[in-house]
C-alpha cells in the first residue's frame, strides 16, 4: 500500500461567530492550511471534501461545498473547476472527508487532495431551530424501536429515560448509557466529573479553545444537571468553526520544499465502522473501527502515544477509551482518576481540550481533532505537548442507530521522525 500524507492541518477558533457566514469561516479554513502546508496557493489540489451537516438552515441545500468554494476559485487560490463532492455523516463529518481525501490519493487518481468541514450552530435568528434540526442526527424511521431500546436499558439500570424538548436527545441517549455503565461497572460521576475537568485543563492551553477556564472536579459536579449523572460541564457545547487538512501522495511530498516534507505526517491507517441496533453489553462500532485501524496500521493499543477521542460528553470519553482497547472494559473511570489520560500521564487523551471545552461544531469537528493531533506529532503543540510522540489515534463517531453511533472513524497518524 502506498503512503499517504498530510502536509497542512489547519482548524479556526471554535466560537459564536454571528459576523462569520459559512463562505468566511471556509475561507479562514483554507487560507490557514495552505499556510501550514506551506504552499502560496492551493492550485495544485485534483479534488476536494466538502463537510457539513447543517447549511440547509441558512437556505443552502445542495451544492454545499460548491457555493461556499466559488469565490476561492474565482481568485485562483483554488484550481478554477476544482471538483468538490459533499459529504454528510453527523458528527463523524470531518474524518469522513478527510477518509475519502485519502482514498482519492491511495487510489492514484489525484496527488493532492483537500478535506474541509465548515459548520455554524448559532443563529439568533432562529432561536431553538438548531436543537430541533440536530435530531435530524437519529433514525427517523424507526423511531419507536430506538425509544424502547433506550427506555429499556434506563430501567435495567435504575435511571430514568424522559426526553425533552428543551435539550438534544443525544444528551438524554448518553444520560442514559453513563447510568448503565455505572450500573454494571461501577463508574463514578466523580470521575466521569475529573475526565472533564481534565479537559477544561487542556483547554486553558489552548488559545482555540471555545472555553478556555480551568474547573475543579467539585465545580463540574456542582454545575447544572443535564441528563441522569450528566452535568452542563461534562457535555460539549455547539459552536461556529471551520478545520481541514491537505493530503499528497510520497511522489507529490519529495517535490516539496523541505520545510513541507519535515512537518508532513503519515496517515497509517483510516478505517471505518457501521452502526446498529446492537445489544446492550455488545461492542459498539468503535471497537470495530479500532480493530480495523489497529490491523491496518500494524500496531496495538500499547503503540499510540497520544489520542482524540469524542467525547461529546465526559462519559463519552471514558468509554470510547475502552473500546479503542486502551484500557479493557469497564477500566476506563479508574483509568480517568488514575491520571494516566492527562498531559504527562501514560495515554493523554483528548490533549486539545475535548469537545466538551474546544466546542463542537459537527461538521468540523473530526478534523478540528486530526489537526490536533497533527500538530502533537510535529512537536509544536506549545504547552500542551506531549513527549515524544510518534504514534497518534483520532476516535470520531457521528449519528445514532440505536444504542451506538451510525458511523465511526478511527485514523491513525505517525511522525515522520518514527520512521527515520
Amino acid at each position: 500500500m502506498s503512503d499517504v500524507f498530510i502536509i497542512g492541518s489547519f482548524s479556526t477558533e471554535f466560537g459564536r461567530w454571528f459576523g462569520k457566514d459559512h463562505r468566511a469561516l471556509a475561507r479562514e479554513a483554507v487560507h490557514g492550511v495552505l499556510r501550514d502546508a506551506g504552499l502560496s496557493d492551493g492550485l495544485a489540489v485534483g479534488q476536494a471534501y466538502f463537510g457539513n451537516c447543517l447549511l440547509h438552515v441558512s437556505g443552502q441545500t445542495m451544492i454545499r461545498g460548491q457555493a461556499c468554494l466559488s469565490g476561492l476559485m474565482e481568485d485562483r487560490t483554488l484550481p478554477e473547476r476544482l471538483a468538490i463532492v459533499n459529504v454528510e455523516g453527523a458528527c463523524a463529518t470531518g474524518s469522513l472527508a478527510l477518509h475519502l481525501a485519502w482514498k482519492d490519493v491511495l487510489s492514484g487518481q489525484n496527488d493532492v487532495a483537500l478535506a474541509i468541514g465548515v459548520e455554524k450552530l448559532y443563529d439568533p435568528s432562529t432561536p431553538g431551530q438548531m436543537l430541533k434540526e440536530l435530531g435530524g442526527g437519529f433514525n427517523r424511521f424507526d423511531q419507536k424501536r430506538f425509544l424502547d431500546e433506550y427506555r429499556e436499558l434506563a430501567a435495567s439500570a435504575g435511571a430514568q429515560w424522559a426526553p425533552s424538548a428543551d435539550r438534544s436527545i443525544a444528551m438524554d441517549t448518553y444520560g442514559v448509557q453513563a447510568s448503565y455503565h455505572m450500573h454494571r461497572y461501577g463508574t463514578t460521576r466523580e470521575q466521569i466529573a475529573m475526565a472533564a475537568a481534565k479537559n477544561h485543563v487542556h483547554g486553558s492551553l489552548n488559545p482555540k479553545a471555545q472555553y478556555r477556564f480551568r474547573m475543579t472536579k467539585e465545580e463540574v459536579l456542582a454545575d447544572r444537571s443535564v441528563s441522569g449523572p450528566l452535568t452542563r460541564a461534562m457535555c460539549a457545547p455547539i459552536g461556529d468553526g471551520a478545520a481541514a487538512a491537505i493530503v499528497c501522495s510520497e511522489e507529490r511530498l519529495r517535490s516539496l520544499p523541505e520545510g513541507t516534507q519535515a512537518r508532513a505526517v503519515r496517515i497509517r491507517a483510516s478505517a471505518l465502522s457501521g452502526g446498529k441496533h446492537r445489544a446492550p453489553d455488545e461492542p459498539s462500532l468503535s471497537r470495530l473501527a479500532a480493530d480495523r485501524a489497529y490491523a491496518m496500521a500494524g500496531l496495538g493499543p500499547k503503540d499510540i502515544d497520544v489520542a482524540e477521542v469524542h467525547d461529546a460528553t465526559s462519559f463519552c470519553e471514558i468509554y470510547q477509551m475502552e473500546m479503542l482497547r486502551l484500557c479493557p472494559e469497564g477500566e476506563g473511570g479508574r483509568l480517568v482518576e488514575s491520571g494516566a489520560t492527562a498531559l504527562g500521564g501514560r495515554i493523554p487523551v483528548n490533549t486539545s481540550r475535548g469537545l466538551v471545552s474546544k466546542g463542537h461544531p459537527v461538521a468540523a469537528t473530526g478534523l478540528s481533532m486530526v489537526s490536533e493531533i497533527v500538530t502533537q506529532l510535529r512537536g509544536e503543540a506549545e504547552g500542551r505537548q506531549v513527549e515524544g510522540a510518534d504514534i497518534g489515534l483520532i476516535e470520531n463517531g457521528g449519528g445514532v442507530i440505536g444504542l451506538e453511533e451510525a458511523v465511526c472513524a478511527v485514523t491513525v497518524l505517525e511522525s515522520l521522525a518514527s520512521r527515520n
